[in-house]
């Protein structure tokens, strides 16, 4: 008899599915965690291809036959390929005899394969970068005053400024500057530290 890793449900919290739309593509979800991991993906490459569910490993585990199906393949836009398993720790620890030799057979495959097999947890996903990121994405689709958006990007190149100080010194009301700093922030057209939570005293510069 095959054991099966697809889904283990160590905990009802897991269970929240859907579909997220990407530049690259529609990305099935079947937990919170797996959710909040595709948009950070997301957000980190936008040019990132992201396949559920993407390949079944068949291996064979003190003698019988098993099967195991990583969360997700990430190919990301510079040519990098991860195979991911997203876990939450407390599930991670109490199945890790379980999970190990499944994990031992991806890390072969992906090793194999030209990619990486990794493990993805709540410690890695959630945090600072993730709630930028739930911000941010909705804003890069959104169109931005071009003649503000270049007063902003020059004024950065040439000063050390603040967050606060930038939306400040553009020629709009506040809202309109709050406006434009955040959806360069969103394209990369200004840069500011997503390792932690955005304030008015964030530095922001150039890219």
């Amino acid at each position: 008899m095959e054991g099966d890793l697809r889904r283990i449900p160590l905990s009802r919290r897991s269970h929240v599915t859907g579909f997220q739309s990407l530049a690259t593509g529609i990305a099935e979800h079947e937990s919170a965690l797996e959710r909040d991991f595709v948009t950070l993906t997301s957000f980190t490459d936008a040019a990132a291809v992201v396949t559920a569910q993407p390949v079944t490993i068949r291996f064979n585990d003190e003698g019988r036959q098993r099967r195991y199906t990583p969360d997700f393949r990430v190919d990301w836009s510079d040519g990098r390929t991860d195979i991911v398993e997203i876990k939450y720790r407390t599930d991670l620890r109490a199945g890790w005899s379980r999970f190990r030799p499944a994990f031992a057979a991806a890390r072969n495959w992906a090793s194999n394969n030209g990619a990486r097999f990794r493990i993805a947890t709540e410690r890695g996903i959630r945090g600072p970068r993730l709630e930028a990121a739930k911000r941010l994405l909705p804003l890069r689709s959104v169109p931005v005053d071009v003649v503000l958006a270049e007063e902003a990007v020059a004024y950065a190149c040439a000063h050390t400024t603040s967050f606060g100080q930038l939306v400040d010194v553009l020629p709009a009301s506040r809202e309109m500057g709050l406006a434009v700093v955040w959806r360069l922030i969103a394209r990369g057209g200004l840069v500011v530290d997503l390792t932690m939570p955005i304030t008015t005293d964030t530095r922001v510069t150039a890219p």
